[in-house]
């Protein structure tokens, strides 16, 4: 993770895209073709939490349904109206909502079933040593040493 620290206030539109849209493997990657992060605090080089400014189009989703080991993360929602899919059910959010996923709590994704843009923060620890659980996916993450993470399948081979 390249932390690069920004004097000065700025438009958060205004903040650059990555131009990679996700940093999971083939096949996943495409999954979030419709998601466009602003990563918030790595523009600012805030090293110990991230946000990102997050458009999810229409069909989109956030992430694939995960749950952290050791991370903490909260979404609120700015605009539009997105659905939270997690392991025991599903629930509609608006605008001004908020919803928080404890380390080692339930697995949990977002996803645009409307027509419309939902814009919202997310925001999480970057505690060391965390691993993210994939429960529809073949698929399992570590986050290794210098904030990158390491993918494999369940069974342990890489991808």
């Amino acid at each position: 993770m390249s932390f690069r620290a920004r004097a000065g206030a700025i438009a958060a539109i205004d903040i650059p895209t990555p131009a990679r849209v996700s940093n999971y493997p083939d096949p996943f990657a495409d999954r979030m073709g419709k998601r466009e992060k602003k990563k918030l605090g790595e523009h600012f080089g805030l090293k110990n939490f991230g946000v990102n400014l997050t458009r999810l189009g229409p069909g989109g989703e956030s992430a694939l349904m995960h749950a952290h080991s050791r991370q903490d993360e909260l979404v609120y929602i700015l605009d539009g109206e997105p659905t939270l899919v997690t392991e025991s059910g599903q629930t509609r959010l608006s605008p001004g909502m908020c919803v928080g996923f404890p380390a080692r709590g339930e697995a949990h994704h977002l996803v645009n079933r409307t027509d419309k843009d939902v814009v919202y923060l997310e925001i999480g620890d970057r505690t060391p040593g965390d691993e993210v659980r994939y429960p529809n996916d073949d698929i399992q993450a570590t986050l290794a040493e210098g904030g990158t993470w390491q993918f494999s399948r369940k069974d342990g081979t890489p991808y």
